[in-house]
């Protein structure tokens, strides 16, 4: 018998910890202004942000392929977070060598991290919903998720006042080093927390097909036929369309205030005061099926942080701006972690997981012809054309079910 407790507990702390790591490298706020201290490029600003979200598109299927016949899959998760620790640390131990005496190789180093961290995530996601969704009935797993968010974004806090702190008192870019290593090392106690959770046996697994080839072409025939989930890969897409524009609006207040590193790190715990006060209603709603309430609000939120973003160049307004961020991608990632799994079969729950989250991680790369827009036509229509995204997606998210 699975002690529920006990795996609760654990998925907050992987969470929290987890938080801690990434946030110094949100792709909002410093990881911008670590590549633009290598480099003054908008379009590798946009590269270097999909590197670290969208690493993963391809593998999630190819890991569905192989994880739908599975009975367990903590052992394989664990080599996922070796990955992960590895690679994150790695990146602070290069840029602390090689730094601004040879900056190309610093970048590539850089990206070979960020790439590696973001393509194991691709197995990791699948295998992490797969012992979730085993673990946790659906009442219990919105509330246990809606929880992991909260106390993340207490880490995530926690987070920014550090970065604060050692981007403040310390040169740049071994101040990048020093946070990529530590928080590394914070991510490893989340990483040993998580695999501790007792995994129970799956009974009702699927039979493998003869190719690869074979299950792709099966699996994107589910989306032909099932609406859903059609409906629900769509919106999700469309939901990714503020990393369109949000890499590039801390580079825009570089330009128009006094962003010292006490503000930057301000920044990120205001973005993830966001997420941990939304997530007291995300929880409740999830708690009572109403994800796609959620989903529905989270677009809204964001059009209006673009639309404060195009208008207003005040520190303020730049507070408020995070924070509506934090609570809108908080938002997204609840609801459509809990939708997937509602809609999805058991025995081919590792198939839908992966088909949405292969397809709308396109949406990760959104920030490359951001980065393109920007360099052409400036921040005024770079705010349009993501304000026209979020749009499409709003209308789309009424035809959510659940």
């Amino acid at each position: 018998m699975v002690d529920r407790f006990s795996s609760h507990i654990k998925n907050i702390l992987h969470g929290f910890f987890l938080a801690v790591a990434t946030t110094i490298a949100e792709p909002s706020t410093v990881l911008p202004l670590i590549v633009h201290h290598f480099s003054s490029s908008n379009i590798l600003v946009g590269i270097f942000a999909s590197l670290l979200r969208g690493g993963a598109i391809v593998v999630q299927l190819y890991a569905a392929f192989n994880a739908q016949t599975y009975k367990v899959v903590m052992p394989y998760l664990k080599r996922v977070f070796l990955a992960r620790f590895l690679s994150w640390f790695g990146i602070g131990a290069a840029i602390y060598l090689f730094g601004e005496s040879y900056p190309t190789l610093t970048l590539v180093l850089i990206a070979v991290g960020l790439f590696i961290f973001s393509f194991s995530a691709g197995f990791g996601a699948i295998y992490f919903k797969e012992i979730l969704a085993k673990v946790f009935s659906h009442k219990f797993r919105g509330i246990t998720m809606s929880y992991r968010q909260f106390f993340a974004g207490f880490g995530a806090i926690l987070s920014g006042a550090v970065t604060g702190y050692i981007l403040q008192h310390f040169q740049a870019p071994q101040s990048y080093a020093y946070l990529f290593m530590i928080s590394a090392i914070l991510m490893g106690f989340g990483l040993v927390a998580f695999s501790t959770i007792e995994e129970p046996i799956k009974e009702n697994v699927s039979k493998k097909e003869k190719s690869f080839k074979e299950f792709l072409k099966k699996s994107f025939n589910y989306i032909k036929v099932d609406k859903a989930l059609k409906y629900q890969i769509i919106t999700i897409l469309l939901s990714y369309g503020y990393l369109f524009a949000m890499p590039f609006v801390i580079l825009e207040a570089k330009e128009k205030i006094d962003l010292s590193g006490y503000f930057v790190g301000t920044l990120i715990s205001v973005q993830m005061s966001g997420a941990i006060i939304s997530n007291l209603l995300w929880g409740k709603l999830s708690s009572i099926r109403r994800n796609k309430i959620i989903v529905i609000i989270s677009f809204i939120v964001l059009i209006i942080a673009f639309l404060l973003a195009a208008l207003f160049k005040e520190k303020i307004v730049y507070m408020v701006i995070f924070f509506l961020f934090g609570m809108a991608s908080d938002g997204f990632r609840l609801a459509a972690n809990n939708l997937i799994l509602i809609i999805a079969p058991e025995e081919k729950r590792p198939v839908y997981v992966a088909l949405q989250a292969n397809i709308t991680s396109l949406g990760l790369f959104f920030s490359i012809p951001g980065g393109f827009v920007l360099r052409y036509f400036g921040y005024d229509i770079l705010y349009i054309v993501t304000l026209l995204i979020l749009s499409i997606g709003l209308l789309f998210s009424f035809r959510l079910r659940e």
